[in-house]
């Protein structure tokens, strides 16, 4: 087994449970400051269903890839690296957004979260179901971009799942310490690391994309005469080659494969290849330019303060 493809998983399930992790601790907060308690199972049931949405949205996914794997099983191994593609191109942007959008957001957090339960408190009746509504509507979210992600990576088995339970059990620790026992953590450095991780391992997915469709061109190629025109780029002299990737910048198999340690690491976290092409390079720099490149600049958005720990019961 592969162990290493549970590492991306990790971090994604960790930074955004953690993020989950710390809504959930406003709100309880905020009610045991206003001195309304009675309403903290709602907030446990907000998560429990949350989860349990997560994990329903990734059964039914998993359903859906195979169906399609089925449906003609001559084009089996067309459809499923274009699949792959497809849900590795959704992964992208919902993680870019987060990444992005989700920064510069996060210094109001709380002051939104405030908000929202402070109005929840106000509909008297209903106030139950609304503080349960944002809580669900903060786990779904944070699943549903990891999800995706694994959805992305379908063939590699339940070794992602693994990965992403055991950063959600992380995360879940952390969220304890913060709320629970009082522990002061650097809150913003723990998303700073995490989000640099997460730029590195998203513009890896963007290799892994433009592979998967490299694939699903080259096998329709071979499928008949009439598609075998699609690969415009083939070189006659390597056995390495790509369809549609053009030609090869590096190979690298004899000094740091990657299907062995360490480069199986690298692999799974940063998008290495031992085998990278002209396409793949450029759409790699491409991403860390400009995605990246505006994480960092919402990163620099930020007003430093002198105690950025966090402990929500501090008054």
């Amino acid at each position: 087994m592969n162990f290493s493809t549970a590492l991306p998983t990790f971090v994604i399930t960790l930074r955004e449970g953690v993020e989950a992790a710390l809504v959930v601790g406003i709100v309880l907060a905020l009610l045991k400051k206003a001195k309304q308690s009675r309403l903290n199972s709602w907030v446990y049931a907000g998560v429990g269903v949350g989860i349990a949405i997560s994990a329903l949205i990734g059964v039914l996914f998993s359903i859906v890839i195979q169906a399609l794997g089925k449906i003609n099983p001559q084009y089996t191994s067309v459809v499923e690296p274009g699949l792959e593609g497809v849900f590795s191109v959704l992964a992208i942007a919902m993680l870019s957004w987060m990444l992005i959008w989700m920064t510069k957001q996060a210094r109001f957090m709380k002051a939104q979260v405030e908000g929202a339960v402070t109005e929840a408190l106000t509909q008297n009746g209903n106030a139950g179901w609304g503080v349960f509504s944002l809580i669900l509507i903060a786990v779904v979210r944070e699943g549903f971009e990891t999800v995706l992600f694994i959805a992305a990576n379908f063939q590699q088995g339940l070794i992602p799942t693994i990965g992403a339970l055991g950063g959600l059990l992380v995360a879940a620790t952390i969220g304890v310490l913060l709320f629970k026992l009082g522990v002061k953590i650097n809150i913003r450095q723990f998303f700073q690391v995490m989000g640099v991780l997460l730029v590195l391992i998203v513009a890896g997915l963007v290799v892994s994309a433009l592979k998967h469709f490299d694939d699903a061109v080259a096998n329709l190629a071979l499928s008949s005469r009439a598609t075998e025109s699609l690969c415009f780029y083939y070189e006659h002299f390597t056995k390495v080659h790509s369809c549609i990737l053009g030609p090869i910048v590096w190979n690298t198999s004899n000094i740091l494969p990657d299907d062995q340690f360490p480069g199986i690491i690298f692999k799974s976290l940063f998008g290495y290849r031992e085998n990278l092409y002209i396409v793949q390079a450029v759409g790699y720099v491409i991403f860390l330019l400009t995605v990246g490149g505006l994480y960092f600049r919402s990163l620099g958005g930020e007003v430093p303060k002198p105690n950025k720990t966090v402990s929500l019961f501090q008054k």
